[in-house]
């Protein structure tokens, strides 16, 4: 399978993209490569290779989830800018 000059511009029109004759010349040219690129990795045997969820294996070192008592009210207010004896005040935004 190769890809033509009307696959490119079908391609474009669906992605509402103008392209120059160069352009696609170009991207016909790269897209060709991909495809040739992707046959040669399917004549590579995986059949051992496991399933990766990345690529990397990384280790995730997150702090251990301890409950701790939750704020109080006056201290939640404390540091705000403005505040009433129960809630944060903040500038109107809906008229």
């Amino acid at each position: 399978m190769s890809v033509t000059k009307k696959d490119v511009n079908y391609v474009a029109d669906l992605a509402r993209l103008q392209l120059s004759e160069e352009e696609t010349e170009s991207l016909v040219n790269d897209m060709n490569q991909i495809l040739d690129h992707m046959k040669t990795l399917e004549e590579l045997d995986t059949s051992d290779v496991e399933p990766l969820e990345h690529v990397i294996d990384l280790e995730y070192r997150l702090r251990d989830d301890k409950a701790k008592e939750p704020l109080s009210h006056e201290d939640a207010l404390k540091n705000a800018p403005d505040a009433d004896t129960d809630y944060f005040r903040v500038p109107r935004v809906i008229e």
